[in-house]
């Protein structure tokens, strides 16, 4: 894992806090959340008046009242359209939006899905809770099929979005997943994706203890997180289980869980490479499927990473090039091609 530094700016995670009354319902998995991000902030060397949060509707969206930095509380779905235009401006700028799972794949999936294409350098924190806390408990575009809710009596019908997996078919430059409840970790992540050049995509598990408690609940216990959570590293084989005994190897396209212990060594493994697209998407894809006899374990870490231009700075360049080579004409631009005097 990334290990925090000292910032050239002194700033603590108690200069990021505000004087406002943090109102999530006890036990919510943003106050972790929060936390995590107070605490790395401070480390990155940037002044605070250089942040800006972004965030939508829902629970997650009142961040940016408790980040003692610039921010906004903007419109359903529409974080990622006025961090887009935010970061054109100011590309100086660090910009995290802020958003949940009904409100950057509902409402907002298209604009989600275009500001990954476009790689603008922000971060996206999404919490992923699976339901729609702050309307009181209907099912959302990740709530898993047959999923009991107010809105869903009967269960819901929906196939549920894969986030991750959505990111990738939007050419995201920087994929990851973290959990609320691994502080360190998150903090790695947190760390990891402010360092990416592009947009940074990082889904956060978050437990909405009122509305759907305990959704995550097997990869933070500490009775069975060890044996359905698999933590990538880069340049390392995937080995997971509490006495590290499990490993996962690819039969062709197919991840299979082996024994370490029967027949098989860490030599045997499939060996994460953060840069391998198409290995990408087989992480993104490993949940588990009750159609199949062999059951996975959900993979946490950096999925992908790839470098490629920044959105704001092509436009930079584009507005260069239009000034040097063709400088602009007011007078001409308004008037047109058609234009009429009147005697």
């Amino acid at each position: 894992m990334e290990t925090i530094t000292t910032p050239a700016v002194s700033l603590t995670p108690k200069d990021f806090a505000t004087d406002q009354e943090v109102r999530w319902c006890p036990g919510c998995g943003d106050y972790s959340i929060l936390a995590q991000v107070q605490k790395v902030m401070p480390t990155l060397g940037i002044p605070r008046e250089n942040f800006a949060i972004i965030s939508g509707i829902g629970c997650s969206s009142r961040f940016p009242y408790y980040m003692n930095v610039f921010g906004m509380h903007s419109i359903h779905g529409r974080a990622t359209a006025i961090a887009s235009g935010l970061k054109a401006s100011r590309p100086d700028l660090s910009v995290w939006i802020v958003t949940g799972d009904g409100d950057s794949l509902s409402i907002g999936g298209n604009h989600t899905i275009h500001l990954l294409r476009r790689n603008f350098n922000v971060n996206i924190l999404l919490f992923n809770n699976q339901i729609y806390g702050l309307t009181k408990g209907q099912y959302s575009p990740t709530s898993e099929t047959n999923k009991v809710t107010k809105s869903t009596p009967f269960g819901s019908i929906d196939h549920p979005f894969n986030p991750l997996a959505l990111a990738m078919g939007a050419d995201a430059s920087f994929i990851g997943r973290s959990m609320d409840r691994d502080v360190k970790h998150l903090q790695s992540m947190l760390l990891r994706a402010h360092a990416h050049t592009g947009a940074s995509f990082l889904e956060i598990y978050q437990n909405c203890n009122i509305f759907n408690d305990g959704a995550f609940e097997v990869f933070t216990e500490k009775s069975s997180k060890a044996d359905e959570a698999l933590f990538l590293e880069n340049g390392q084989p995937l080995v997971f289980g509490a006495a590290k005994n499990k490993g996962i190897r690819l039969e062709g396209f197919t991840p299979t869980v082996v024994d370490l212990n029967n027949g098989f060594s860490v030599n045997d493994l499939w060996v994460h490479d953060e840069k391998d697209l198409f290995k990408a998407q087989i992480l993104t894809r490993m949940f588990d499927d009750p159609s199949k006899e062999m059951h996975l374990p959900r993979p946490f870490g950096v999925f992908y990473q790839n470098d490629r231009p920044t959105y704001e700075s092509m436009l930079k360049q584009q507005i260069e090039y239009a000034i040097e080579k063709k400088p602009a004409d007011l007078d001409k631009l308004l008037r047109g091609n058609e234009v009429w005097e009147i005697v």
